[in-house]
C-alpha cells in the first residue's frame, strides 16, 4: 500500500510539472522575442559608451591684428559623455559610427588688445562702444547636444581612425568678460578717448544655437572591451550669427576630446 501511495504521488508531481511547462515557456516567450528583435535590429552593430574631456578654445582664425597677445589661458573643466552605435562592414576595414554626445566646450582667457572693437557697460551702468586698447578677459562656456556621423577605418586589430561631420544644438551658453586698464576711442580709433578702469560685457543671449563642423580622430583598443581615444572637433560656423555686431570677426570652437570607451 505504501509503495502504491508513493507511486501515485510521483505520478501527480510529474503531471503538475508537465502542466506548468507550457506556462513557463509562454512566460519566457515574450522576453526571448524582445531579445531576438534587438539582436536583429543591431545585427552587426555594437554599442559604445564614452567619457572624456574637451581641451581647446573658441577663437578667430587667424588671430586678428587687434589681439596683440594672449596673457593667460585656462581650458576649465569641460566633460563629454557619448553613446554610439558602430558597425564594421563584413570583409572590409571600413565601417561607420553614429552617436549622440552631451558635452561642454569652454575656456577663460586674458588678452592684450589694441583698437579692439568692444561694446561694454561701465560700473555705473553707462554703455560704451568703440575701439578699446588695454586688457580683455573672456569666459566662454557652452553646453551642446552633438550628433556625429563618422566613417571608420580599422588599422590592424587595435587601431581605428575616424572622420566625418557633426551637428550640434546649444541649449546653454555663456560668453562674457571684462575690459580693464585701458582706454576706449568712441566710434573708431580716431574718436574721443575715455579711460576705462574696468567695464563688463555679456553676449550670452546672442550666441548661435545651431553648430556644425567636422571631427577626426583615432582610437586604440587596450583590452577586449576598453579603448582610449583622441578626437579633434572643428566648428565650421561662427558661434555668433553673421549679423551680430558685438564681435566683428568670426569665432570658431576648436577642441580636442580625449577619453576612454567601453564597447559592448
Amino acid at each position: 500500500m505504501k509503495q502504491l501511495t508513493h507511486t501515485l504521488r510521483r505520478t501527480a508531481a510529474l503531471l503538475l510539472a508537465a502542466a506548468a511547462l507550457p506556462a513557463l515557456r509562454a512566460e519566457e516567450s515574450p522576453r526571448n522575442g524582445i531579445n531576438n528583435l534587438l539582436k536583429a535590429a543591431l545585427h552587426g552593430w555594437h554599442v559604445k559608451l564614452s567619457a572624456g574631456f574637451n581641451l581647446g578654445g573658441t577663437s578667430p582664425l587667424p588671430l586678428p591684428r587687434e589681439i596683440r597677445g594672449i596673457d593667460s589661458y585656462n581650458p576649465t573643466m569641460c566633460v563629454s559623455i557619448e553613446g554610439a552605435v558602430q558597425k564594421r562592414f563584413e570583409g572590409s576595414p571600413w565601417g561607420m559610427l553614429v552617436g549622440v554626445r552631451l558635452e561642454t566646450k569652454g575656456m577663460k582667457t586674458d588678452a592684450t588688445v589694441k583698437n579692439y572693437h568692444m561694446e561694454m557697460t561701465e560700473r555705473d551702468g553707462g554703455y560704451m562702444e568703440g575701439a578699446f586698447t588695454g586688457h580683455v578677459k573672456t569666459k566662454a562656456r557652452n553646453t551642446y547636444l552633438t550628433f556625429p556621423v563618422l566613417a571608420t577605418y580599422a588599422i590592424g586589430e587595435r587601431w581605428t581612425v575616424s572622420a566625418g561631420p557633426y551637428v550640434a544644438w546649444m541649449y546653454d551658453g555663456e560668453f562674457s568678460g571684462s575690459a580693464y586698464d585701458g582706454y576706449l576711442r568712441h566710434g573708431d580709433p580716431t574718436g574721443p578717448r575715455a579711460d576705462v578702469s574696468e567695464a563688463t560685457y555679456d553676449f550670452s543671449d546672442d550666441l548661435r544655437k545651431f553648430q556644425w563642423g567636422v571631427q577626426a580622430g583615432a582610437e586604440w583598443k587596450a583590452y577586449k572591451h576598453l579603448s582610449v581615444y583622441a578626437n579633434l572637433e572643428w566648428g565650421i560656423n561662427s558661434i555668433f550669427p553673421s549679423d551680430f555686431g558685438g564681435v566683428t570677426f568670426d569665432m570658431y570652437p576648436i577642441y580636442a576630446n580625449v577619453g576612454f570607451s567601453y564597447l559592448f
